[in-house]
């Protein structure tokens, strides 16, 4: 009896194992709708029973039923449909949604592949990426976020995804009305050494187009000496979804916040760096300190809220970018994940849906 048998017959087995749970298959008996292992419902595992499918072309046939199930579910997990080039998960991406969006005002280091393809986060492979929603740091965003794995690391290297509702619903109510009271303010320095220097993270040379884009989606940016920039925004991190109206956790609080980085990292910065100085910090939207309890309370809800799955060799993953955040587990290199943005949506449309 193989393992999926297995998982059918005598239930599940425990998360994050890479046995699932059958549900269902469509229509035309080319693909079986699953879940993973004891995350029932998140991610929805589509995989096909029969060989040889076109994934572009039935991604395009079924586009309408998969947008429907990733407002539901918040994540997809495409699984053996033999994606294996870069090229071949552009065309499913944009068989999907077709336009694929540039990389703006830029946080993290990433290297172009392609028009609208990018690598993961360029981090060190020892280091934790903490939980986030892609850009929640700035005016607009990406609405869908897709990875691919072209190739799995030797050892860890999960991508932990994190419902957003679950998360929200797992912190205090005192603690979420302080966020939609106050917000978060978001405080980045760049050109300081260390971080991304203003010319990649905004794409440009010239202080007057930085100057310009700001102006235009209400950021405070200060020029400093040695051509170093400051920059503020506050935003709401809690939103509501434009379609499915349900409100969010949604943000970079804790991420960019100076206590998410490793204590011996946090300390050198500290001692070469005023922390207004720092590359990246969070406060509330006043101006005042976040408490650690706060940020504590927030970092557990993601661990409470994760689904942690091995990638597989050409897996392809769909979230819903303002339903599910993400998060990068150390890993033994090499390890190479693909990523690709697409439906950039307006913070005023999402917060104009929050009551």
């Amino acid at each position: 009896m193989n393992t999926e048998q297995q998982t059918r017959e005598h239930g599940p087995t425990p998360r994050g194992s890479s046995s699932r749970k059958a549900v269902s298959v469509t229509a035309n008996y080319l693909v079986q709708r699953s879940y993973l292992a004891g995350a029932e419902g998140f991610p929805l595992v589509l995989e096909p029973v029969v060989k040889g499918i076109d994934a572009a072309e039935w991604g395009r046939n079924e586009r309408e039923r998969l947008l429907g199930e990733l407002e539901q579910h918040g994540a997809i997990l495409l699984r053996g449909f033999r994606i294996e080039t870069a090229s071949e998960f552009d065309a499913l991406a944009r068989a999907i949604t077709p336009e694929l969006l540039d990389y703006r005002e830029r946080s993290s280091p990433r290297q172009l592949i392609s028009k609208g393809v990018y690598t993961s986060t360029d981090h060190p492979a020892e280091q934790h990426i903490h939980f986030h929603n892609e850009q929640s740091y700035t005016q607009d965003w990406p609405m869908k976020l897709w990875f691919f794995c072209q190739q799995p690391a030797v050892t860890g290297g999960a991508t932990p995804i994190a419902d957003g509702r679950k998360v929200l619903q797992l912190l205090d109510a005192d603690l979420r009305e302080r966020f939609l009271e106050k917000g978060v303010m978001y405080v980045r320095n760049y050109g300081d050494g260390i971080g991304l220097p203003w010319h990649e993270a905004f794409q440009t040379t010239n202080r007057r187009d930085v100057e310009e884009y700001c102006s235009e989606r209400s950021i405070v940016c200060e020029w400093k000496s040695d051509d170093r920039l400051r920059t503020k925004q506050i935003f709401r991190a809690i939103v509501a979804h434009p379609k499915t109206k349900e409100p969010v956790w949604f943000e970079h609080t804790a991420f960019f916040h100076i206590s998410s980085l490793e204590s011996s990292v946090r300390e050198t910065l500290l001692r070469e760096f005023d922390e207004e100085d720092l590359p990246f910090n969070t406060y509330y939207g006043d101006g005042s300190v976040i408490e650690v309890s706060v940020l504590d309370q927030i970092r557990q809800a993601y661990r409470e809220a994760a689904c942690v799955f091995s990638w597989q060799k050409g897996d392809v993953l769909l979230i819903d970018n303002m339903l599910v955040s993400h998060a990068r587990e150390p890993f033994t290199p090499p390890r190479k994940i693909l990523v690709a943005m697409a439906d950039l949506i307006g913070r005023g449309i999402a917060d104009s849906f929050l009551r």
